[in-house]
């Protein structure tokens, strides 16, 4: 499942089969510059060391670039199906998670050990 600005919304919903296994919600066709997705990509990076994780925040990081981006920072999309409804209103965990986990998974030398000495809080 896709969007026309590859990126995903809120929340996706399962179908009920054929060629459209997930859809966007009408209420929910929204993206505010959440963390969790590329937060959940860096981990699987760690952990596995698979380069898919890696592909998938730089199309996320290239979609965000391209559909976001405002004249002074970035902005949420109204509807992730429409190309040209960003707002301009950015929550502060886009910063603060958000570009820090799209960070450390592009930054593959990182002295950072998830699994016996770091713990990361931004709430």
């Amino acid at each position: 499942a896709t969007t026309k600005t590859g990126i995903a919304p809120e929340f996706m919903q399962f179908g009920s089969g054929g060629n459209d296994d997930m859809q966007v919600p009408g209420s929910a066709h929204f993206y505010i510059l959440r963390p969790e997705a590329v937060e959940a990509f860096y981990y699987m990076s760690v952990l596995t060391g698979d380069p898919i994780y890696r592909e998938w925040g730089w199309e996320v990081f290239q979609s965000i670039e391209k559909y976001c981006k405002t004249q002074y920072g970035y902005g949420s999309l109204k509807d992730v199906n429409r190309v040209n409804s960003v707002e301009d209103r950015m929550e502060s965990f886009f910063l603060a998670e958000t570009l820090k986990y799209l960070y450390l998974l592009f930054d593959p030398d990182s002295e950072i050990d998830i699994l016996n000495k770091h713990v990361f809080n931004t709430e």
